[in-house]
């Protein structure tokens, strides 16, 4: 199995850089997905690695073997790269059944007819779709046209196989069934899975890391919970979760102990976890995750007045008004809460990110105390 590396590569159509001087290493046997909105990059980047697309500039690097270099003029085509590649439109053969999809590209590598007919029945096995082998794509639901596709892709055995938003066409039970067909395939296959997704559940719930791009250029490259925990800048603090970060405006009024003044006359002590280097006066972004914000009945650390309560059954998405701030709190069970209700507001559960107002990136990591 391949470990998969870019170095200083970017693409250009025209004036509009799409990557713009990205740099990665993709472990052997990882799950690396490639996450961030419309138009950051995400898709070229894959279809790059994959020969699909030319760099501009750059360097790809596949299991020890340059495939690209733009400065050595190497550019390997993209079925000598023992990549396998999972389009969002899975791309059967209509006319083709079921065990043809899967075995035609095996016919055409002139396998023997044994091994093709005991690769295809290990492939509808372990895809769970062996009922459906005489079948067509037209008599197939959406779910299972996905497993078909993915047998197809994974029956010449390549090094690694690239996904680009394969779930985006099923509707939200069939794509969260399949994400737990994705993690078992990876995990049996031992291959490297490199996934592109704008759907950042499902880059949380798959991946062993995630690459965040915006923009063309590559935000963090971290694992899943790091990612959410210590998000390296406001960007990808807001992107990754749901409900959304409380991302607050502040100002850093005393040093020792460290206290913070948020709008509306709120005033917050945070206890550095990390080594920081602030001024008084300095203006910072306190990021809360809705969970950390917790709900108590008499006055804690700040006091709130309750605007929406959405209870869901498992928990409750509740938007509070602190100060001039607005916040939401996840409150899990069952529960309901009246509006305007005044709540005193609990921090202590949680290790909250402090981000700098001009550069938006991570100044580290601290607990909050009372005023």
């Amino acid at each position: 199995m391949p470990k998969i590396e870019l170095k200083h590569v970017t693409k250009r159509f025209g004036k509009f850089v799409a990557v713009d001087d990205l740099n990665l290493v993709i472990d052997d046997r990882s799950f690396v997905t490639l996450l961030g909105p419309s138009g950051c990059g995400k898709t070229t980047t894959l279809r790059m690695i994959a020969g699909l697309e030319t760099p501009t500039e750059g360097e790809i690097i596949i299991n020890d073997k340059v495939v690209f270099s733009s400065e050595a003029g190497i550019d390997i085509p993209p079925d000598k790269r023992g990549v396998g590649f999972l389009f969002q439109n899975y791309a059967l053969w209509p006319h083709m059944t079921v065990y043809k999809n899967i075995s035609f590209g095996l016919e055409n590598l002139k396998w023997d007819k044994a091994e093709i007919k005991a690769r295809v029945e290990e492939l509808l096995t372990m895809l769970k779709i062996s009922e459906f082998a005489a079948r067509y794509p037209s008599e197939l639901s959406g779910g299972q046209q996905q497993r078909v596709a993915i047998a197809r892709t994974l029956a010449t055995g390549p090094k690694a196989l690239f996904m680009d938003e394969p779930l985006s066409n099923l509707d939200a039970k069939l794509r969260m069934e399949m994400r737990t067909e994705l993690k078992r395939l990876h995990r049996e296959t031992d291959s490297t899975f490199v996934y592109v997704t704008h759907d950042q559940l499902e880059a949380m719930t798959l991946s062993s890391k995630i690459c965040l791009m915006k923009e063309g250029l590559l935000q963090q490259y971290a694992p899943p919970l790091e990612v959410y925990r210590r998000p390296a800048n406001t960007f990808t603090a807001d992107f990754v979760g749901s409900p959304n970060i409380n991302l607050i405006k502040a100002e850093v009024t005393s040093l020792d102990p460290i206290r913070l003044g948020l709008p509306g006359k709120v005033a917050l002590v945070f206890e550095p976890l990390d080594k920081m280097n602030l001024k008084i006066g300095a203006k910072v972004i306190l990021g809360m995750r809705p969970e950390h914000v917790a709900l108590t009945e008499e006055p804690s650390m700040a006091e709130a007045t309750v605007l929406t309560s959405l209870p869901s059954g498992m928990e409750t998405i509740v938007q509070l008004k602190m100060g001039e701030s607005y916040i939401h709190s996840v409150v899990f069970g069952d529960l309901d809460f009246d509006l305007e209700k005044k709540v005193g507001l609990d921090f202590s559960s949680g290790k909250f990110n402090l981000f700098d107002q001009e550069s938006l990136d991570n100044l580290g990591q601290g607990l909050l105390k009372k005023a």
